[in-house]
């Protein structure tokens, strides 16, 4: 949807009231003032000997102070009278005032923003509701231009002004740090009319979460569906079947059907598992038989390692990439798995839920959504591997622990990595202090012996509460 500049809004919104106009005419000639001050003072530096330099010093000073001052006072009046426009009843015409206000403001805080240098007086005093009155807290909401990611991020007060059952006096969205330096492609996914139908830009959210912003923030429009879409198979069915196409929108990947993930073919879009679209003669066989008995391999079999711990696997997660074979694998031992899952080049979500299971749209930045020891089993296979960071896998593994029980297995399936770092990646693992189960490492014979698999069933041991 293209934007307004805000001249185009003045011209438009002939019906705001003069002191409004004046306000945010005053605003930009504010703006427009600060930067040519400014640059003035920067090109007069390099002319200037040093005693100059010392008068202009002080004059900028005094300069910066002023605009520095007019710029709070601006913003302090466009605070006042937006809190006036949310204590009266809404119309049409306070909602575009509102938004002319909050444009307004938007701009003289990215002014504000892009001079650093400048020493402004104290910020106006902003408490948070759950804190004194001597603390200040920044006001996300005043980072961005579009209206909609204001108003997500900005704090709720409860209605009746009392702490409601959580304790809190008011709801605190949140979304991820790295948001802020994605401001632009987060502006472009919050960029929507309210209530219509979403833009068919998961591809753009699925950006913004891998590289840091997440939680994404909530949107108030309609996700995009298949045109067409059929009822899944019963669940006797769903487990080993391809899924009906229609129930999938393609527009988004090379592979335009469930055929061509399946077939053993290159440049699907995808890599870390090329065959595991082929349910009937990839997956069907998975942990139930050994590919090559007669060799030393990596993988254990589904019994073997439920046998551990008979009878007490129940629940768990398997953080992979797949399509939901290991927790369907599980579901025949009764044990039910929840499926970590991201859409890299094809419809992993899709595909495991038409299966009659659970996807949980998750990325390796975020915390498990999961309370502590709660947990049976974590199981993971082609995802952590030679490439991950050892800070990194060291957050993971301890909130894996975080969410496991005591007693509970962690199955490390096929870890591979150069041969050099196995030694670095093992300890990290040995860091657990768990007990061994299984602890088998193998050469990977596709890799000229560079390469090593590393499995392992390990159990969280009890530890003393303190």
């Amino acid at each position: 949807m293209p934007k307004q500049s805000v001249v185009s809004k003045l011209g438009t919104w002939r019906g705001i009231h003069r002191s409004l106009v004046v306000l945010g005419t005053l605003s930009l000639f504010i703006s427009v003032a600060t930067f040519s001050k400014v640059y003035s003072f920067r090109s007069s530096i390099l002319v200037a000997n040093t005693f100059c330099n010392q008068e202009h010093s002080q004059s900028q000073s005094m300069t910066q102070i002023q605009v520095g001052e007019a710029l709070d006072k601006v913003i302090k009046m466009i605070h006042k009278e937006i809190q006036e426009f949310e204590n009266t009843p809404t119309t049409d015409s306070l909602i575009k005032r509102h938004t002319f206000l909050a444009d307004i403001l938007g701009l003289i805080e990215s002014v504000k923003e892009s001079m650093p240098d400048i020493q402004l007086n104290p910020p106006i005093n902003q408490t948070h509701h759950l804190l004194g009155s001597k603390q200040l807290s920044y006001k996300p909401e005043n980072h961005f231009l579009i209206e909609e990611i204001r108003k997500y991020v900005k704090m709720k007060p409860n209605r009746l002004g009392k702490q409601n059952f959580m304790g809190a006096n008011g709801t605190f969205t949140s979304i991820g740090h790295a948001c802020f330096a994605m401001r632009k492609d987060l502006e472009e996914y919050m960029d929507y009319d309210i209530g219509d139908i979403c833009n068919d830009d998961w591809k753009l959210a699925q950006k913004l979460m891998v590289h840091g912003c997440d939680p994404l923030p909530r949107r108030r429009c309609f996700s995009r569906a298949p045109q067409l879409y059929d009822k899944p198979f019963p669940i006797e069915e769903s487990l080993w079947k391809l899924p009906n196409n229609r129930n999938v929108r393609w527009s988004q990947y090379r592979c335009k059907n469930f055929t061509c993930l399946a077939a053993n073919s290159t440049r699907k879009g995808f890599f870390k598992c090329a065959d595991c679209f082929n349910l009937s003669n990839h997956e069907m066989p998975r942990w139930v038989k050994l590919e090559n008995p007669n060799e030393d391999s990596a993988d254990f079999l589904a019994h073997q390692v439920l046998d551990l711990k008979s009878g007490e696997i129940r629940i768990g997660l398997d953080f992979s990439v797949g399509t939901g074979t290991f927790a369907a694998r599980m579901r025949e031992f009764n044990v039910t798995i929840v499926t970590a899952t991201i859409n890299f080049g094809a419809p992993f979500s899709e595909m495991i839920a038409l299966r009659g299971l659970v996807p949980l749209y998750l990325t390796i930045n975020q915390r498990l959504p999961f309370f502590d020891n709660t947990l049976d089993l974590i199981h993971t296979t082609r995802f952590l591997d030679g490439w991950i960071d050892f800070v990194l896998l060291d957050f993971v593994l301890y909130d894996w622990d975080r969410v496991l029980r005591p007693g509970g297995l962690l199955w490390i399936d096929s870890f591979f990595c150069l041969k050099d770092d196995l030694d670095d990646y093992l300890e990290s693992f040995k860091m657990l202090r768990y007990k061994k189960h299984k602890w088998v490492v193998v050469p990977k014979l596709d890799r000229d012996d560079r390469e090593v698999f590393f499995s392992a069933v390990l159990e969280k041991p009890p530890r003393p509460f303190r």
